[in-house]
């Protein structure tokens, strides 16, 4: 079994991708008419996984219509600015996330070697 700390690394990445998904869906609906843009909770999902382990993320269909965004004349209120700057945040976490996880693979298998030596 994997430490809490991998897990909940492992559940922050998978969170971040989910987003990335989002934005990207965003991204791919800028010129539909009528599309609202959609948000994943981060925050909440978040810590759902801190408080509620083996809670499973939202869907994206089931993503609520964010709001509160200007709309344009088609009734679409994507801005590619606002969700290209998300995509490339989300981006930068992963890749840091990913190089904590490998951090922590190669103390686990400097451990593993260190004991075996033993």
């Amino acid at each position: 079994m994997l430490p809490a700390k991998t897990q909940l690394l492992g559940k922050y990445m998978d969170l971040l991708a989910l987003q990335q998904r989002v934005t990207a869906t965003n991204i791919a609906n800028a010129d539909t008419p009528g599309y609202r843009t959609r948000r994943l909770d981060f925050q909440w999902e978040l810590q759902q996984a801190v408080t509620r382990p083996g809670s499973e993320p939202a869907k994206p269909l089931s993503i609520p219509v964010h709001g509160g965004f200007e709309v344009k004349n088609d009734g679409n209120d994507v801005s590619l600015d606002r969700e290209l700057r998300l995509l490339a945040e989300a981006g930068i976490r992963y890749s840091l996330a990913a190089q904590l996880a490998r951090g922590g693979i190669r103390s686990i298998r400097s451990a593993i070697h260190e004991g075996r030596g033993a």
